[in-house]
C-alpha cells in the first residue's frame, strides 16, 4: 500500500509543483483575452465559471477510459501505478495544459486547424480526417460501454433500447448552446464521478485490503508474450496517463474559460484528477480480486468484460447506495464524453469549411451525418472498436505534443518538456503497429524496435523542420495565393 500512496501524493504534488511551473512556461497572463471575449456567440462561446468548466472538462476526458483502462492495465501489476503516476504528471497534464493554451490562444480553434499551424498544411489535411474518424469513434465506443452497463443494471431493458435512448440524447447534447445541457447536468454527473472515487478510496482505507507494492517491473498477463509491457501497457491505459481525445475536446472549454489563469485548474487539474481515479480503480482492481494475476483470471473467466468487474466491486465495496453512485459515476463518464465527442466533430467539419454554427439548421446538417455514421460503428463487435480506439487516441497524443514541442521551440521556451514525452509516444505506437496482431503483427521485438525507432526518428525530424521560421513564411504565402 506505500507504493499506491507514494503515487497519489505525487500527482496532488505536481498540480501544485509541476503546474505552476508550465504555467511560468506558458506565460499566463490574466490581463490577456480570451477566445470568449473576442468571439461570444451564445452556442459554443459562452461564459462559465471556472468550477463548472472544470466539471465539464474533467467529464469531457474522462469517458470509460481511466476505469475500464485502469482495469485492464492492472492485470500488468503494479507498474501500472508507474505509468498512471509519471505518465499523468509529465505526459497527459502537460499535454492537456499546454494544449489548452495553445488552443486559446488561437481563438479556441479546432484541433487539427492548431496542428495544421505547427506542423503543416499536410499534417493537417490528415489529422482533420483522422480527428473527425476518431471523433465518431469515439462517440461510438461511449454509446456502446454505457449502454451494455446499463443493460446489466436494468435487465428489462434490452442493450438496443439504450443505445437509441443514448443516442437521441447525444443529438440533443451536440445541436443545443453548451450552456443548455452540457453546462446543467455535467456539474451533477461530475460529483458523482468524484463521489466514487472518493467512496473507493475509502474503501481501500478501512477495508482489508492488500495493495501490491512496486517492488518489480514483472509483467503478470496470464500471456505476457502476447501482451508485453512495451507497448502494450501504454495503449491499454490511455486516458489515465495521456490520452489526443483530451485535446479534441479542449476548444469546448477554451470557448468557455474567461481568464487564462483558470487554465491550469481546468486543463492540468482535470487531468490529475482523472489519473487519481485511473490510480484508485488499477489498486482496487488488484486489491479486490487478490492480486493481477488473480484479477486477469477473473477477466478472462468473463471475456475480458471490465464492465463487469466494475459492477462486482462496486456493489462488493460501497453496499446498495455506494454502488449507484458508484455506477452513476461509470455511466455518465461515457455519455459525458460521448455527446462531447460528436459536439468536438460538428466544430472539426465547422472550422474546416467555415460553417457558421449560430444557425441550428446549419448545425443539424453537420450533425446527421455522423450520428448515422456513429451507430452504424456500434453493428461492429466492441473489442475490435475498443482496440482501435485505444490505438488512434495514444497516436493523436503523440501528434499533439509534437505540435507543443513546435510551440515552445518557436517562443525559444523549454521544449525538453513536450520533446521527451513526443519521442516516448511516438516509439510506443510504431511499436504498437510493427507488433500488434491487429496490424503488422512482426513477431521478432529486435526488428520491431528497431523500425520503431527508425520511425521515430524520422518524425521528429520532420517536426524539428518545422521550426525554422522560413517554413512558415513560404507556406503562408501559398494560403494566401
Amino acid at each position: 500500500m506505500i507504493s499506491f500512496f507514494i503515487c497519489l501524493s505525487l500527482l496532488i504534488t505536481a498540480y501544485f509543483t509541476y503546474g505552476r511551473y508550465l504555467e511560468r512556461l506558458a506565460d499566463i497572463d490574466s490581463k490577456r483575452p480570451t477566445p470568449v471575449d473576442k468571439m461570444e456567440d451564445g452556442v459554443d462561446y459562452i461564459k462559465l465559471p471556472r468550477w463548472r468548466v472544470f466539471l465539464i472538462q474533467l467529464l469531457n476526458i474522462a469517458g470509460t477510459g481511466p476505469i475500464f483502462g485502469a482495469i485492464l492495465g492492472a492485470c500488468f501489476g503494479p507498474v501500472a501505478f508507474l505509468w498512471i503516476t509519471f505518465g499523468g504528471i509529465f505526459f497527459g497534464a502537460m499535454h492537456d495544459f499546454l494544449s489548452g493554451v495553445m488552443i486559446m490562444r488561437h481563438d479556441g480553434r479546432s484541433l487539427p486547424e492548431i496542428i495544421g499551424v505547427y506542423l503543416g498544411l499536410s499534417t493537417r489535411a490528415v489529422v482533420r480526417v483522422f480527428s473527425v474518424a476518431l471523433m465518431v469513434l469515439v462517440g461510438a465506443v461511449f454509446i456502446l460501454s454505457p449502454a451494455e452497463l446499463l443493460a446489466s443494471m436494468i435487465p428489462d431493458v434490452a442493450k438496443n433500447i439504450w443505445v437509441w435512448i443514448i443516442l437521441a440524447y447525444y443529438i440533443l447534447a451536440t445541436m443545443l448552446p453548451v450552456d443548455k445541457v452540457i453546462g446543467k447536468i455535467y456539474p451533477v454527473f461530475g460529483i458523482a464521478l468524484v463521489a466514487m472515487a472518493v467512496g473507493l478510496l475509502g474503501a481501500l482505507f478501512i477495508g482489508d485490503y492488500n495493495i501490491p507494492e512496486i517492488t518489480t517491473i514483472h509483467n503478470y498477463q496470464l500471456d505476457p508474450g502476447k501482451l508485453p509491457i512495451i507497448p502494450t501497457l501504454f495503449i491499454t491505459i490511455a486516458c489515465g496517463a495521456i490520452s489526443g481525445f483530451h485535446a479534441t475536446q479542449t476548444p469546448l472549454m477554451a470557448r468557455c474559460i474567461t481568464n487564462e489563469t483558470k487554465c491550469r485548474s481546468v486543463f492540468y487539474g482535470a487531468m490529475i484528477s482523472e489519473s487519481i481515479i485511473a490510480l484508485i480503480w488499477a489498486a482496487i482492481a488488484m486489491a479486490f480480486f487478490h492480486g493481477p494475476t488473480a484479477l486477469g483470471e477473473q477477466l478472462a473467466r468473463h471475456g475480458g468484460n471490465a464492465a463487469w468487474a466494475v459492477d462486482v466491486i462496486a456493489n462488493s465495496t460501497l453496499g446498495k447506495v455506494g454502488a449507484v453512485l458508484a455506477l452513476l459515476g461509470v455511466v455518465a463518464a461515457p455519455i459525458t464524453s460521448g455527446d462531447t465527442a460528436f459536439r468536438g466533430a460538428r466544430l472539426m467539419v465547422a472550422d474546416i469549411f467555415n460553417i457558421d454554427q449560430r444557425p441550428i439548421i446549419k448545425r443539424f446538417v453537420i450533425c446527421i451525418p455522423l450520428f448515422i455514421i456513429g451507430y452504424g460503428i456500434t453493428l461492429v463487435n466492441f473489442d475490435v472498436i475498443w482496440r482501435y480506439f485505444a490505438w488512434a487516441n495514444q497516436t493523436l497524443a503523440a501528434v499533439v505534443l509534437w505540435s507543443i514541442y513546435v510551440w515552445l521551440a518557436r517562443r525559444g521556451k523549454n521544449y525538453w518538456v513536450a520533446m521527451i514525452p513526443a519521442i516516448a509516444m511516438t516509439f510506443v505506437v510504431t511499436c504498437f503497429v510493427f507488433t500488434s496482431p491487429q496490424f503488422l503483427g512482426i513477431e521478432n521485438r529486435v526488428i520491431a524496435y528497431l523500425l520503431s525507432i527508425i520511425a521515430t526518428a524520422i518524425f521528429g525530424l520532420l517536426a524539428y523542420r518545422r521550426i525554422d521560421n522560413s517554413v512558415i513564411i513560404q507556406e503562408n504565402k501559398q494560403i494566401k495565393s
